[in-house]
């Protein structure tokens, strides 16, 4: 991560995601959390978050998405109240609570290892946040069962953790974080000890239960498949700052720089060189020479060094599936790999050894082999110039 010297605050403008490339995304309707200007350095030297401008919404599903040491856990634990914020504010429904702790925040919260107490029962762990709180015993009683309900757990009330299996245990550790009713909930990597069938399966749960209670969540992983399919708007994090902010397929569909289109999915990058820009269309000259039309993306002039990126699902080899205006180039196949529902065959393409093309295996679908040339193409809207890496 590159170190940025800690210096005074400038009146930058006022958006909600700070991001080096874009103005950000419209205001949001009904602002609930609000991280103004907020940064955090360690070591008084270096930041690990910078200057951070986030506005989350009441009832949002936002997803913190990034690498490790991006700088998003650190802001989901400062919105917790286990970090301080160096310098900024941040804003829990309209109050200020950067002096304020952590169990006072009422804040439901869901960790990767569940931080589940061993030497309680299942319905003692439940209760203890309640306990804290000053709950009568019938009211306990009551949230309790609610929220075991919730997760499908009531019959285990009795149980202790190690009798329960990872899958269930992140279901009491959810439980947990609900019972008392929060209107917040923080997620740290909370799917991430599970097995790919039960991290899949629980995405869906946490999703339906966040739309049945109407309650915030922000939601911390490095996992893309999770962010894009689980959030209402996803904040892209790379060395302490937001790279983008905005709904899943937006992020997809029109990635704002190049970290942010190789960070989500796979991605084709050639490079190659502006040869013209108009009306934020480029004409690209690739590195052999070819000339492909692109949407211009973080390109400010003619002659502008770029990686022209191109989903591998947006390639096409059969003529018959082309559009009309497809730009086509010839190609020559490396190898092809069996995946069950799909193909994923590895191109020679414009001086690129490692350009991938996924088709779907249908009956009948002839089969390419290694060693041989073809004809692909794509939407010239599926190709977007952006800066280079």
């Amino acid at each position: 991560m590159n170190s940025q010297t800690l210096a005074p605050q400038t009146s930058t403008a006022r958006l909600i995601a700070d991001s080096p490339v874009t103005s950000g995304p419209a205001p949001v309707a009904d602002p609930y959390v609000v991280f103004d200007r907020v940064q955090k350095s360690y070591d008084g030297q270096s930041l690990v978050v910078k200057d951070l401008n986030l506005t989350i919404g009441k009832g949002e599903f936002l997803t913190m998405l990034g690498p490790s040491g991006s700088g998003k856990t650190t802001c989901l634990m400062m919105l917790a109240g286990f970090e301080t914020a160096t310098s900024g504010e941040i804003r829990l429904d309209g109050k200020n609570i950067n002096d304020v702790p952590p169990h006072k925040r009422g804040i439901g919260m869901v960790f990767q290892n569940y931080a589940l107490f061993p030497h309680m029962t299942i319905g003692e762990n439940l209760a203890f946040p309640l306990e804290v709180r000053a709950l009568g015993k019938s009211e306990r009683e009551e949230k309790i069962s609610r929220a075991l309900d919730m997760v499908q757990m009531g019959q285990f009330r009795n149980r202790r953790p190690s009798q329960l299996s990872g899958g269930q245990q992140q279901r009491i550790a959810l439980a947990r974080a609900l019972v008392f009713d929060p209107k917040l909930v923080l997620m740290d990597e909370p799917l991430g000890a599970l097995d790919k069938q039960l991290r899949e399966h629980m995405q869906f749960e946490i999703k339906a239960l966040h739309d049945r209670l109407g309650i915030t969540v922000v939601y911390v992983t490095h996992d893309q498949g999770e962010a894009l399919t689980m959030s209402d708007r996803v904040a892209v994090f790379n060395d302490g700052r937001i790279q983008q902010l905005a709904p899943p397929a937006e992020l997809y569909e029109r990635p704002h720089n190049s970290f942010v289109a190789g960070f989500i999915g796979e991605n084709n990058k050639l490079p190659g060189r502006i040869e013209r820009l108009e009306n934020g269309k480029a004409l690209v000259r690739l590195a052999t020479g070819e000339l492909i039309d692109a949407t211009a993306v973080n390109i400010r002039e003619k002659g502008q060094e770029t990686l022209v990126s191109i989903r591998p699902e947006r390639v096409e080899f059969k003529p018959e599936m082309m559009p009309r205006d497809a730009h086509r180039i010839s190609a020559t196949v490396r190898d092809v790999v069996y995946m069950g529902d799909i193909l994923r065959a590895r191109l020679c393409v414009a001086g690129s050894d490692d350009f991938v093309m996924k088709y779907r295996n249908t009956l009948g679908q002839r089969r390419l082999t290694a060693g041989e040339t073809i004809e692909i193409g794509w939407h010239p809207e599926d190709a977007r110039a952006l800066d280079p890496v």
